[in-house]
């Protein structure tokens, strides 16, 4: 076998990949890829044992990340919750995986990570030397049953008694790509990063999304008496709905709206067919958001990320640079942190 390298975002044939493979994701569009290069600069490439002139029957994406600050590496993908390798093939992945970690230690990368969903993902740590890089909780809902038996299987407390307490309090909701509906949804996200103490995922980001994604983005707004109080921004790809960002304003959470957004999101997603619904990844740490999501899905599976050369897991909390970095966003005022994020974002993937 060969190894053959395409742009992803040209070869016609990753499209009709991606639209054919059940392990294909909206992180795997060229739309989502097309978002990473406008916004952060990286260049993508995809790596396959099919030649030029035949159908593509595999492919690991990547984004080559050049970074003076955090080193020069190769990602599947940066700011994606998971990105699995398409391949039907162990034989083929394994040959693609070897080339990898042989490309990594002759052109100098820092490293190769990876990020798939099945933790099945052939890495026999001892012969490859992979290691887990980072741990993360993935929560996903099967929208399969019918709406009446989804609601009731959702925590009484935490998600049903919200959803009509929105409903009690005349919430209004506006749903689209709209710049209007971009800048309510950009603001409130604003202050939901200042209050984690992180800087803000770049405005580009949001328009090249918008952009490039088109319909299979969606942004729903709550508003109260014309106050936008909550937003969540949601992909569609295939039968799948995927929940990417959440924010709102704190002193209206008791309102529900949050909830309230998700379950309206669900309902018209499964009217169009979806049968999945992915809330994506979340830090072992953060457990308010990992509460949040458990009484959507109670029972998370592990997701692992994974890189070569291996190196030590070592747990974000104890990290000292984390821990001064987070020290630091902490008094910063909004419109600083708003410079971090243009900043060090594209560093960061």
């Amino acid at each position: 076998m060969e190894i053959h390298q395409i742009d992803p975002t040209k070869d016609a044939r990753w499209t009709v990949l991606v639209e054919r493979h059940p392990h294909a994701s909206i992180f795997h569009t060229q739309g989502w890829l097309q978002a990473l290069r406008h916004t952060y600069g990286y260049e993508t490439v995809a790596f396959t044992t099919s030649p030029p002139t035949g159908e593509l029957q595999n492919g690991l994406v990547f984004c080559y990340v050049n970074s003076w600050l955090t080193g020069r590496r190769l990602v599947s993908l940066p700011f994606s919750d998971h990105c699995e390798p398409l391949s039907d093939s162990h034989e083929e992945l394994d040959f693609l995986v070897r080339y990898l970690q042989s490309a990594a230690e002759r052109q100098g990368w820092k490293y190769v990570e990876l990020r798939p969903v099945n933790q099945g993902f052939v890495l026999n740590q001892d012969e490859s030397r992979f290691a887990v890089a980072s741990k993360y909780f993935f929560h996903s809902l099967s929208l399969c049953s019918d709406l009446d038996q989804m609601f009731r299987r959702l925590d009484k407390d935490s998600v049903q008694r919200r959803i009509g307490r929105a409903e009690r309090a005349g919430l209004e909701e506006k749903c689209g790509r709209s710049e209007e509906s971009l800048k309510a949804f950009y603001s409130l996200f604003i202050a939901t990063r200042s209050r984690h103490h992180l800087p803000p995922t770049p405005y580009k980001w949001f328009q090249n999304l918008i952009k490039y994604l088109g319909d299979a983005l969606e942004i729903r707004v709550a508003y109260k008496e014309g106050t936008p109080v909550s937003s969540i921004l949601t992909l569609r790809f295939k039968d799948t709905l995927y929940y990417k960002y959440g924010c709102s304003d704190v002193q209206f959470n008791s309102l529900g709206a949050t909830p309230w957004l998700l379950w309206q999101a669900i309902v018209a997603a499964k009217s169009e067919g979806a049968t999945l619904f992915d809330l994506g990844r979340t830090e072992e740490d953060n457990s308010g958001l990992l509460g949040f999501k458990n009484h959507w899905d109670p029972k998370p599976r592990r997701l692992l990320y994974w890189r070569y050369p291996g190196t030590p897991f070592l747990d974000a909390r104890r990290n000292w640079k984390t821990l001064v970095a987070r020290g630091a966003f902490s008094v910063m005022p909004q419109g600083v942190l708003k410079v971090a994020g243009r900043l060090l974002y594209r560093h960061i993937g």
